[in-house]
């Protein structure tokens, strides 16, 4: 994990799976929001701008 993210508080997205197969996490900051797999922590967190959280949401909710 990054370790600009290590002060962060992570929460599972409402748009993670409920049969534990999604688990997605993210952590609101001042100017990013994070996201990562917490099955695979060792995966590096990546993030975005929080004007681009809003479009991210919706296309991944497309599919």
């Amino acid at each position: 994990m990054s370790s600009g993210t290590t002060g962060l508080a992570w929460f599972k997205s409402s748009y993670s799976g409920t049969q534990g197969d999604s688990c997605v996490e993210i952590a609101m900051a001042e100017q990013a929001v994070h996201v990562r797999d917490s099955k695979d922590l060792a995966r590096p967190a990546f993030k975005m701008g929080r004007a681009e959280w809003a479009p991210f949401v919706r296309f991944v909710a497309e599919d």
